[in-house]
């Protein structure tokens, strides 16, 4: 009897202490502080002047063009130029045989001379015979004659006039001159060739590169959207033939001159469905040459109005369809489908979807789920950081 004594106190005294455990534990959940709702960094939507730009491909094109052809036929005597070289408009390039031209310029004024020299006897005759036809010394047929060789004699000078100045003028064609200002290629030709006047194949080739042309293509989509947003004042200010136009250069560095829109076409190629737009840029330091690839940025206007949000609040669900996370009333999360106009930067250009003063999460969306409540802290858009408020110490009983 004492032995099973023993053996039941400490069994009980056992029971007892998980009971009281177990009642210090039930004690500990009950007063346990309910979870936070999460932390999630957002940015309040703001509604701000934007400028559109378009960026559109191109290449470059002289301003001026001039292809030297000769424009009479003979040997090339002398080259005068330097090739690459900067040239003068009315500078002598080239110097063709003149030998044949200047006889035909010599044998031009002879016959000019002759032609001056026949009419002097005509002219003296006429002088009389108009005096003689008043009293009947000559006959009027006679006095007619007279009259008629010396408006031969007349019409003769006046040929002979012209002869000589096509003779001048072939003359001086045997010196080929630079038709405009500009930077002179290489010549096709070399002294002692034979050239013909108005050949196909031209001496050598002038461009004026300052200023120079940019050629850039606009499909017709972007084009009719431009007009659509001007008709429905999205965009205000956009002058299309006074837009400014920046220039990015092959290796991605900026044009550090702006240039201004000049003309757009207005037939649209078939086989690319695109307009041309030509552009005009300064070029000081001739850092363009004719037929460089390019891209300008083409100023279309600005939008009043305009709601940029960060990328990395935007992301695109199954069908492709731009959503995101906002804050809504008692802070709880509200999902919502936008409509983004374009990229801009690191950022969207938002035209439906989203209103000024709605809360974008852009910071812990892993731990928004729509419908929960979080708690919001404005996020730093410079540093990424979001800015948590400390929490309070809780103490412990």
């Amino acid at each position: 009897m004492k032995t099973k004594l023993r053996i039941g106190l400490p069994a009980a005294g056992l029971f007892a202490l998980l009971f009281v455990l177990s009642g210090c534990d039930k004690k500990t959940d009950a007063t346990a502080a309910p979870a936070p709702p999460p932390e999630v960094g957002v940015v309040e939507v703001q509604a701000q002047p934007v400028q559109l730009t378009t960026e559109l491909s191109g290449r470059t094109s002289a301003h001026l063009i001039a292809e030297v052809r000769p424009q009479v036929s003979g040997i090339i005597q002398q080259r005068l130029f330097t090739e690459g070289s900067d040239v003068k408009a009315g500078a002598v390039l080239y110097r063709i045989d003149p030998a044949t031209y200047q006889a035909a310029y010599d044998s031009a004024k002879a016959a000019l001379s002759k032609a001056e020299a026949n009419l002097m006897p005509y002219r003296l005759k006429e002088e009389r015979y108009r005096d003689l036809v008043k009293i009947n010394a000559v006959s009027q047929q006679d006095y007619d004659d007279v009259i008629a060789s010396l408006g031969q004699a007349e019409a003769d000078i006046e040929g002979a006039k012209a002869a000589v100045q096509s003779a001048r003028i072939n003359l001086d064609y045997t010196c080929v001159k630079a038709p405009i200002s500009g930077r002179i290629g290489r010549s096709a030709v070399t002294t002692g060739a034979l050239v013909t006047a108005s050949q196909a194949d031209p001496l050598a080739t002038i461009q004026q590169l300052d200023p120079v042309y940019v050629d850039v293509t606009q499909s017709t989509s972007e084009l009719l959207r431009l007009k659509r947003n001007l008709a429905s004042g999205l965009v205000t200010n956009a002058e299309s033939q006074q837009a400014a136009v920046k220039l990015i250069l092959e290796d991605g560095t900026p044009y550090p001159h702006s240039g201004t829109m000049k003309f757009s076409e207005v037939t649209v190629n078939q086989s690319t469905g695109s307009v041309t737009l030509r552009t005009l840029f300064p070029n000081p330091d001739l850092l363009l040459l004719p037929g460089m690839f390019v891209s300008a940025v083409v100023e279309e206007g600005v939008n009043e109005l305009g709601i940029m949000v960060p990328q990395r609040g935007v992301s695109r669900d199954t069908s492709g369809n731009a959503t995101a996370l906002v804050v809504g009333a008692d802070d709880k999360v509200e999902p919502r489908t936008l409509k983004v106009a374009r990229a801009i930067g690191d950022q969207w250009l938002v035209s439906e979807g989203l209103q000024p003063g709605d809360r974008l999460i852009v910071e812990g969306l892993q731990r928004a789920r729509p419908g929960a409540t979080v708690k919001p802290v404005p996020f730093d858009e410079g540093s990424g950081m979001v800015a948590v408020a400390p929490r309070a110490a809780v103490a412990k009983k």
